[in-house]
């Protein structure tokens, strides 16, 4: 096929610009923050907040928070 550009003749290629992770980084701080303190204003553990990052688990955790019994509202604080 001529005129058609493949993967392997990208100028990237198979690896990963360097940014690219960088990138990520940010936008991984960016999201567990907050997610790490509303877990710990609602009475869990801040390390759930991470697990945000991981797809389908994130969805599990938000209605989790959103419709369970808050551990901060069973002690009254």
């Amino acid at each position: 096929m001529e005129g058609s550009i493949t993967m392997g003749e990208n100028m990237f290629g198979n690896t990963m610009w360097a940014g690219h992770w960088l990138w990520m980084l940010v936008i991984a701080i960016v999201v567990v923050i907050p997610a790490w303190r509303i877990c710990q204003r609602t009475g869990y553990p801040g390390w759930m907040g991470v697990l945000i990052l991981i797809p389908i688990v994130n969805l599990v955790l938000l209605y989790f928070i959103a419709f369970s019994d808050w551990p901060v509202e069973r002690s009254g604080k």
